[in-house]
């Protein structure tokens, strides 16, 4: 089982589909990693869906760091991508260089994902400079959902010439992929056919080089609701709640434990 680098990542645009989902624990890590998805990235959507938090803009470096450390201790071949979140990488230069050396010297992540596209070429070229692997995205970036007002899809009609210098600017400052989030179908086939780097699309269509989704949306455990893109392979949360029930039924009608789970 060969382990996948960050050079293997983008040399597979155009040979094959790139898989990624995000894991924030070393259990889920394992999982995905043994089935066989190209990368798991911790993302800062950890503070939604294992924090609790409504949005990813509270979640802090320290709580991305220890999730990320469970995750790669659980992973031995997927390339492990950690989100840099919200203010981590904003006030300037020598901020983000700072935080994200630390991010990757003490998660063990192998790359980091940061939010922008042109006003963030810069951050991306430094980062880069230092030896710093970096994903860009661009699109719907959760982190600025305060200016965005909504979840709502981007680079529809003039705002189309927008992202695709976006996506340009991530590539010419030296990304080795980029994400496209809520991007109509065929623009982000635009931009997958103009870049040299690979597109992860999530709510992108099927054109990008690969595509990524929250595991947790995947497996069905976060309820009804679920946005357009997200495919449920699982009704994991009916599956689980019905188990729990009937670990607590069996409790209080004394069935569990009996003879077969006690010791003699």
């Amino acid at each position: 089982m060969e382990k996948i680098t960050v050079p293997g990542f983008r040399e597979q645009k155009g040979k094959e589909k790139l898989t990624m989902l995000t894991a924030y624990d070393y259990t889920f890590a394992r999982i995905v990693d043994s089935a066989g998805i190209d990368s798991i990235l911790v993302g800062d959507s950890v503070g939604n869906v294992c924090l609790g938090y409504p949005t990813t803009v509270p979640v802090t470096i320290d709580e991305m760091i220890h999730h990320t450390k469970a995750v790669v201790k659980g992973v031995k071949r997927a390339l492990v991508v950690i989100d840099m979140p919200f203010m981590s990488y904003h006030e300037s230069i020598e901020q983000a260089k700072r935080n994200g050396g630390r991010m990757i010297k003490e998660s063990g992540a192998e790359a980091v994902k940061l939010e922008g596209g042109i006003r963030m070429k810069d951050v991306i070229k430094a980062l880069v400079d230092i030896e710093i692997p970096v994903m860009g995205h661009i699109g719907l970036t959760p982190q600025s959902i305060h200016r965005m007002g909504s979840y709502k899809v981007q680079g529809k009609g003039k705002e189309a010439e927008g992202l695709i210098r976006d996506a340009k600017a991530v590539e010419e400052a030296g990304a080795f992929a980029i994400v496209l989030e809520c991007v109509p179908r065929q623009l982000a086939k635009e931009i997958t056919g103009m870049l040299s780097i690979p597109t992860i699309g999530i709510g992108a269509g099927p054109d990008c080089d690969g595509q990524v989704l929250v595991l947790h949306d995947l497996l069905g455990l976060l309820g009804e609701f679920r946005p357009k893109f997200v495919k449920s392979y699982l009704k994991g949360r009916e599956e689980i709640e019905n188990s729990i029930k009937n670990y607590a039924r069996e409790v209080r009608d004394g069935i569990f434990p009996d003879d077969t789970y006690s010791f003699h």
